[in-house]
């Protein structure tokens, strides 16, 4: 393998630069670097006050783990599931922040990063490596950390938009030869389905779609292989689109920003998934501070942005990154997608989800659990989708909103709640 001038050393090695009271970013999602990450773990002894930064890795998280964690503190941006209980302890926090504005966190040293954990592809002849299906807040990371230190894979996809690096903006390397984190599609269960349906109805020719990684936003895809022109600027997409550019319904012909072309910062999927991203002009992967940038997404017409949500109250605000005062996720991008899509021309911003939990507690509630985070606020929220239908609470009142979200309501629950906002509204 001609890797160009790259030093490559030993995992061991790479890692012996990283000092005590130092702050370390660690790409994620599908790219997450998890051989620097589990041999910088074994210097725990030598090490201590290191900070961790990063949005959604896979792996163990072992630097969260006793004994690593004497060494190392995590202060993320985002709760994945291999964090989310030592988020909860002394060596874990949580940074609230929009994802469009994480950039800036690097980018004017409120945060300066000491080093970069990244994982790239091999370089091609001109000695670029692609940051492959993760660029999002990893570019800026690259861009002004003081070390980068790569994790350089064969199997990582070659992506084509901003996500490269020239091999001599990397410090030091090791190489390794094992396939990236790959996600199993599951099928959405019947709820799902319905709810799906009910989005679906929403969506219109030429619109352009922002939507997540999830039973929902794939049961909303299925339903949309009858639509024309539409189009994908998104932050995340999975496998789910797939079957829609293969028969032509995504075409990206009617999006005013990078017409023709599916951008977004970050995929994860299946191999199939990864295999589609690789090398392919019609993917555009750029960072996170320009795929959620408000005035960048309302640009594109009929934006329709599918999220999701924890609980809604009867007045329409909607925790999506907490369960009460236990921290479960994060605020992503939810909010910059659900404005760009209400300034967008045409634009749809939507709420959708079951009407209850696994539980059966209902999701739409007379208030937010207490300490529950206000991810997007009632006067941003406009469509809300069950699978016992749609609501718009644009331009209604309280009383108005409550009547419609009791509507959507699990039967089993609407009683409680009428009898909730009469007491609240006395009407």
């Amino acid at each position: 393998m001609n890797q160009q001038n790259i030093k490559i050393v030993s995992p061991e090695e790479a890692v012996s630069i990283i000092p005590s009271d130092s702050r370390v970013f660690f790409q994620g999602a599908a790219m997450t670097p998890n051989v620097l990450i589990d041999t910088l773990c074994k210097r725990y002894e030598e090490l201590k006050n290191v900070e961790i930064v990063q949005i959604h890795t896979h792996g163990e998280a072992k630097y969260l783990d006793e004994p690593y964690n004497k060494a190392f503190h995590l202060n993320t941006f985002f709760v994945g599931g291999n964090v989310r209980k030592g988020v909860h302890t002394p060596q874990g926090d949580y940074v609230p922040v929009f994802l469009s504005e994480i950039h800036w966190l690097f980018r004017r040293n409120i945060l300066p990063l000491d080093a970069a954990f990244i994982q790239v592809s091999p370089p091609d002849k001109h000695g670029f490596c692609s940051l492959g299906a993760s660029v999002d807040i990893t570019l800026p990371a690259i861009l002004t950390a003081k070390k980068v230190i790569a994790q350089i894979n064969p199997r990582v996809p070659r992506t084509h938009g901003d996500g490269i690096i020239h091999v001599k903006n990397i410090d030091m390397a090791i190489e390794v030869d094992e396939p990236i984190y790959a996600a199993a599609a599951s099928i959405p269960t019947e709820i799902e389905k319905t709810i799906g349906r009910h989005v679906a109805g929403l969506v219109e020719d030429g619109a352009t779609l922002q939507m997540g990684i999830g039973n929902i936003p794939n049961a909303v895809l299925n339903n949309l292989t009858n639509h024309k022109h539409l189009g994908i600027h998104t932050e995340l997409f999975s496998d789910g689109i797939l079957p829609l550019v293969e028969k032509g319904v995504i075409t990206g012909e009617k999006k005013e920003v990078k017409t023709n072309k599916i951008v977004t910062c970050f995929a994860m999927g299946t191999q199939k998934l990864y295999d589609f991203i690789d090398d392919n002009p019609l993917v555009h992967f750029k960072e996170a501070g320009y795929t959620n940038d408000t005035a960048i997404i309302r640009r594109n017409p009929k934006v329709t942005a599918i999220n999701s949500a924890i609980e809604i109250d009867l007045t329409g605000q909607v925790c999506a990154d907490s369960i009460g005062m236990y921290q479960y996720s994060g605020v992503g991008g939810q909010m910059d997608f659900i404005r760009g899509a209400s300034l967008s021309p045409g634009g749809k911003p939507i709420i959708a989800m079951p009407s209850v939990t696994n539980k059966g507690i209902s999701k739409i509630t007379p208030f937010l659990k207490e300490g529950a985070s206000v991810t997007t606020t009632r006067a941003h929220v406009h469509y809300v989708a069950t699978e016992h239908g749609v609501v718009n609470l644009f331009g209604k009142g309280l009383r108005e909103r409550a009547k419609a979200l009791i509507s959507i309501a699990h039967p089993d629950h609407q009683e409680a709640l009428e009898k909730a906002a009469y007491e609240r509204f006395k009407h």
